[in-house]
């Protein structure tokens, strides 16, 4: 079993924002195989179903980005996920708008629901897939960066990465995330 996890705040006040692109992969990967976020339990929204033929949960932590940790630990003890099964999704400013990097397992870095996860799995090992949203010109503007909600032409250019962060993740339940990274990265 897999535990799916797109990394957000609440929507909708947050939807079409930079750091809710873990969700948009999320309902993304619901309506492309049928899955219904219907579930509210464990701090979090959530459904399940399967992707590539293994049974997975796709989760959308209701927690606020800074707390995401505790919603996932509740699912991930509740169902007994082996953290090599939990693959995280958010939005990463030190990569360029619309790069998608995949990772084995790796800190935090200035990201604080990574931080949270990490805090609340006790582990950096999971799998990790990061949507670049670039840095902002000034980083004294870096929190109405990540939470403004952006213009449809900003989206339009976000929208092919939450595309290939979806089928990243189909890629790693598939053929697990080593080979996924060699054929992604």
């Amino acid at each position: 079993m897999y535990l799916v996890v797109g990394l957000g705040n609440p929507e909708p006040e947050y939807s079409k924002t930079r750091h809710n692109m873990g969700f948009d992969v999320i309902n993304l990967l619901a309506k492309k195989n049928n899955i219904e976020l219907n579930k509210k339990e464990f701090d979090g929204i959530y459904g399940s179903g399967t992707i590539e033929g293994e049974k997975v949960i796709l989760l959308k932590p209701q927690t606020y980005m800074n707390e995401s940790g505790k919603s996932i630990e509740q699912v991930k003890n509740f169902y007994k996920i082996d953290n090599k099964n939990i693959i995280i999704i958010y939005d990463d400013i030190d990569l360029d708008v619309g790069v998608v990097k995949l990772r084995k397992k790796g800190g935090a870095g200035t990201h604080n629901g990574m931080k949270s996860v990490v805090e609340h799995l006790g582990t950096t090992e999971f799998p990790h897939v990061r949507i670049g949203t670039g840095m902002p010109e000034f980083k004294e503007i870096l929190v109405s960066y990540v939470i403004g909600k952006l213009k449809d032409e900003e989206y339009e250019k976000l929208a092919p990465s939450i595309e290939k962060a979806a089928l990243s993740v189909e890629a790693i339940i598939k053929n697990g995330i080593d080979n996924a990274m060699n054929e992604l990265n």
